[in-house]
């Protein structure tokens, strides 16, 4: 199968660049890597949530849950 790329521009703010710096370093992941991760997560939760799913993050010692809503 071939894979064929292509090449876009994207503008961030400053804090937006400063968090996807920070994520490709502590991660050893270059900024593009972080960027098709994100990318590729955000198409998994937005299936589910189609779906009916809703996506909730618990700590595992309080038992606390949070739900994130998207829109």
């Amino acid at each position: 199968m071939v894979v064929i790329k292509r090449t876009m521009t994207l503008n961030l703010t400053d804090a937006e660049m400063r968090v996807l710096d920070d994520l490709s370093e502590r991660k050893d992941l270059s900024k593009t890597a972080v960027l098709r991760q994100a990318l590729r997560l955000y198409q998994a939760i937005d299936v589910r949530v189609e779906k009916g799913d809703k996506l909730v993050f618990e700590n595992d010692v309080t038992r606390e849950k949070a739900e994130l809503m998207l829109v």
